[in-house]
């Protein structure tokens, strides 16, 4: 429930107003809760302990039906069961996290390979970039092999890609910077 918390208040904070729904992973400590604890401190969302559930709601003119997950490994094998659900794929990574990279990568590419996601726009977010060695943009594209495979940042209408839309934005949650681009990037290709 605290994604959907999280994602909603996210998503009308920043000003997008697509509806959708979206799975939000990545693995445990990737600064998931981070963010939500900091939309709550702000009053935009209440904080609401973790359990996996689904719901739909509006917000505004935002309605979402959202699916928290969480990113230890045994939550991490029930993410293939909502796929078919989504209508997108919010994957943050602990950019700072250099022994889990690997971890993260390889389920990064599974969800990228995975048939029923071949046409869901997927975000990444590389958080965590405030702590001194943290990985750069570059490091990530180069160590998850998204070189030639992602959208660019800008306005790009869907039509006119070769595949999913797919890019990476570079965040800090502590610091609240870089994912809100993230996420104004993706409603552009929410229907």
């Amino acid at each position: 429930m605290f994604i959907w918390e999280w994602f909603t208040g996210v998503l009308g904070y920043l000003g997008v107003t697509r509806k959708g729904r979206y799975l939000v992973c990545g693995l445990s400590g990737c600064g998931k809760a981070s963010l939500i604890r900091l939309l709550s401190e702000q009053g935009l969302i209440a904080p609401i302990p973790y359990e996996r559930a689904s719901e739909e709601l509006s917000i505004g003119n935002m309605r979402f039906t959202t699916f928290d997950l969480g990113g230890h490994t045994q939550a991490r094998r029930v993410w293939k069961d909502y796929f078919p659900a989504v209508d997108a794929i919010v994957f943050l990574i602990d950019a700072n996290d250099h022994d889990r990279l690997e971890e993260s990568r390889t389920e990064l590419v599974s969800l990228l390979t995975d048939e029923t996601l071949s046409t869901c726009p997927v975000l990444i977010l590389g958080n965590k970039i405030d702590l001194p060695e943290a990985a750069s943009e570059d490091q990530l594209r180069m160590f998850y092999d998204l070189y030639g495979k992602t959208t660019g940042k800008g306005k790009v209408p869907r039509s006119e890609l070769p595949a999913r839309p797919l890019e990476l934005f570079m965040c800090s949650i502590l610091k609240r910077q870089g994912y809100g681009e993230g996420f104004r990037w993706l409603a552009q290709y929410i229907d």
